[in-house]
């Protein structure tokens, strides 16, 4: 790996449940947890399915691509080596609409940050043991298209469309 420069931005602190994020980020692969029993993608990462409750999930491969959900361009120093102005934006991966993920856009002038544009990922290695996932603006001459994530296991049950959790509440 080439070497760094001194990276001057707060580091990730990858715990048990963030490690293979973290981990296929290093190997430049966007890694989400999915519910190995009822395909539900889940993002920050759990223990168990906020759908099914189960246990069972892993970490999954998936496109890297998505769309603008929401952004917010920065113009005051807030955290040590963040220069204003930057765009943070919130990416809704196109796996399933309720993942999404907060993140830095980079190689977009600020005046063209839009919601619903399309981005795609991309890796910055900052320290030999930390690759971050940022996004930038979809630069394939193709059309941006949806990611369809093979299932595992049952086939019926990736053609349902995914449903957000939900909770009862007992007065």
């Amino acid at each position: 790996m080439a070497e760094h420069a001194e990276y001057k931005r707060p580091l990730p602190l990858p715990d048990e449940e963030t490690a293979e994020y973290w981990e296929g980020a290093r190997r430049h692969q966007l890694i989400i947890r999915r519910c190995q029993d009822c395909q539900y993608y889940i993002h920050y990462p759990k223990a168990r399915c906020p759908r099914c409750r189960s246990a069972n999930v892993a970490g999954s491969p998936v496109s890297g691509r998505g769309r603008i959900y929401s952004y917010s361009i920065v113009h005051v120093a807030l955290a040590p080596g963040f220069e204003p102005p930057y765009a943070v934006v919130l990416v809704e991966l196109d796996e399933q609409s309720d993942v999404r993920i907060l993140t830095n856009l980079v190689d977009c002038p600020l005046d063209e940050v839009r919601i619903g544009m399309p981005v795609e990922v991309v890796y910055h290695d900052v320290t030999p043991e930390t690759t971050l996932p940022q996004f930038r603006p979809t630069r394939a001459a193709e059309p941006h298209r949806h990611f369809q994530p093979q299932p595992a296991g049952n086939a019926d049950v990736a053609q349902r469309p995914a449903q957000p959790p939900t909770r009862e509440v007992h007065g």
